[in-house]
């Protein structure tokens, strides 16, 4: 048989015989370049860089040349690595980025900040509770507002009197200034959610939630739109089928219409019964009509009416607000930002660290510029560090494996540890590890970040070894195999879990 399984065509002519001798000489020869290769890399290293092995071999053999990887390994309290491997070289970190980000905004904003939405009355509020004019809404750049919290906030407004609006709805989104984002120009999927770009005015992510069910009894499919947008239209249905639920999007034959103030949906497909229930969720509308629609749907769902339209403008300066909203402390953010890689997330949170030494509005540029002498300050080099959004979903961005490993190191050492290493996804527990590392006895004992763009894939965090030892571990890849190196990753975790106390090297005496 060959390496696929099946029976390889030289097999059935008519010399058997020869023909697996050829075939197993092709082998062998393939497996001793490979041999060769893997060797010759592991002798072209630096003694001093050399990689375990082990950890070596599986970036070799996911197709990975360890020229594309850059790996460091260090016990916590230690200022030297047990083993660095292109420590200083700038790689593209994809998500892994966001520990700079949010180690940055729990040191300059305070782990127990608050983001705020204020809602402000454009005019007279008469005794039945009609306000004759504008509900004027302001955004300081909240990563958060979630649909309950949106609710909470329109059944405050309700409850502070606020019957009736006779205008419109202005929203003033000038606490940040950003430059036209086109959410098609990441990976062409302008539709997907990681996609929204940030907005001092983000509410829910702005996302929509098409939800799937199977109604068996009546031979059909219902859909439901969650938040319930009146700018948002379903337009067809998709027939129930029978078979195995497999690639059940794609058998759903979507289309989709957004004009950014109004956005259709139509299911000319099938929907497999075997799916039971399903989620879809997609990016529709521009943030202001957005946000229209969110305050349209909940404010008369609390009882209030409202059937203006929506315009951008400014709160009044000096006045005091009629209703509040603030957001969860951030440290509760951070952990959405770093166990769940929430990009929208991050490029608030980023936005917001220009506001602690600029005054709004805040800039991309300006908020870099703010992280760049932030860690200037901390003494946290990161040669060649390139921050674009602060999420980690660019192109642009590059860090260091040895500055990111600094970083976590000082992270550690700081008053913040408790809600920075919180914030990290528990392997094979929770967050973007949760289905990883389920075999090892690391489980539970390391705490992560992880990175994925196509070309890229990275891994940092804390590895806790069984007698309580602590461990700095980072490693970025860059290559176009990228992808077939989770495992190695997962391989370098539990190494320093198993092998990291013992490892006898020259830099940790």
């Amino acid at each position: 048989m060959s390496a696929k399984g099946h029976t390889p065509r030289a097999e059935v002519s008519n010399e058997p015989e020869r023909a697996g001798r050829r075939y197993s000489m092709k082998r062998a020869l393939r497996t001793a370049a490979t041999a060769l290769a893997t060797l010759a890399a592991l002798a072209a290293t630096p003694a001093w860089a050399t990689l375990p092995r082990g950890v070596a071999r599986a970036f070799l053999d996911a197709g990975v040349p360890l020229a594309n990887v850059a790996v460091v390994v260090r016990e916590v309290g230690h200022p030297q690595p047990i083993f660095a491997h292109d420590a200083d070289r700038p790689l593209n970190p994809a998500s892994v980025m966001k520990l700079v980000t949010t180690f940055a905004a729990l040191d300059l904003l305070g782990p127990g900040y608050r983001w705020k939405t204020e809602a402000y009355l454009g005019g007279r509020l008469n005794g039945n509770g009609t306000l004759a004019g504008n509900l004027i809404l302001k955004g300081y750049g909240d990563p958060k507002v979630t649909i309950e919290q949106w609710q909470a906030f329109m059944a405050d407004l309700r409850a502070r009197g606020l019957q009736r609006v006779t205008g419109d709805l202005v929203l003033d989104r000038t606490h940040f200034k950003l430059p036209d984002h086109d959410p098609a120009a990441f990976d062409q999927e302008p539709l997907k959610p990681y996609n929204v770009g940030p907005d001092a005015l983000l509410v829910n992510f702005k996302a929509v939630r098409f939800a799937f069910a199977p109604d068996a009894a009546r031979r059909a499919v219902a859909v439901r739109v969650d938040p319930p947008l009146p700018d948002v239209t379903l337009d067809a249905l998709p027939q129930l089928s029978n078979g195995d639920c497999g690639d059940w999007r794609s058998s759903l034959g979507a289309t989709w219409a957004d004009q950014g103030g109004s956005a259709a949906a139509a299911f000319a497909g099938r929907y497999p019964q075997s799916c039971g229930e399903r989620d879809w969720y997609v990016a529709l509308l521009d943030h202001p009509h957005y946000v229209h629609g969110m305050f349209a749907a909940y404010f008369r769902a609390a009882g209030g009416q409202f059937d203006g339209g929506v315009q951008d403008g400014r709160a009044p300066r000096n006045a005091a607000p009629f209703a509040v909203m603030e957001s969860a402390p951030l440290y509760d953010i951070v952990r959405d930002v770093n166990k769940l890689s929430n990009n929208v997330m991050a490029r608030q949170m980023f936005l917001t660290l220009a506001t602690t030494r600029h005054p709004p509005p805040a800039t991309p540029a300006l908020a870099a510029s703010v992280v760049g002498q932030w860690l200037k300050e901390r003494k946290l080099p990161i040669p060649g560090l390139v921050l674009e959004n602060g999420s980690g979903l660019s192109r642009k961005e590059r860090a260091t494996a040895g500055g990111i490993a600094r970083l976590l190191a000082a992270a550690d050492a700081s008053p913040l540890r408790e809600e920075f290493a919180s914030s990290l996804a528990v392997a094979a527990l929770d967050g973007t590890v949760q289905k990883r590392f389920r075999d090892g006895n690391v489980a539970g004992q390391a705490l992560l970040k992880t990175g994925s763009l196509e070309g890229v894939r990275a891994l940092a965090g804390y590895v806790i070894d069984a007698s309580g030892r602590r461990f700095i571990v980072v490693a970025i890849v860059n290559h176009a195999n990228a992808a077939r190196t989770t495992p190695a990753l997962d391989y370098l975790v539990q190494w320093v879990y198993q092998e990291a106390a013992h490892w006898d090297s020259p830099l940790h005496r």
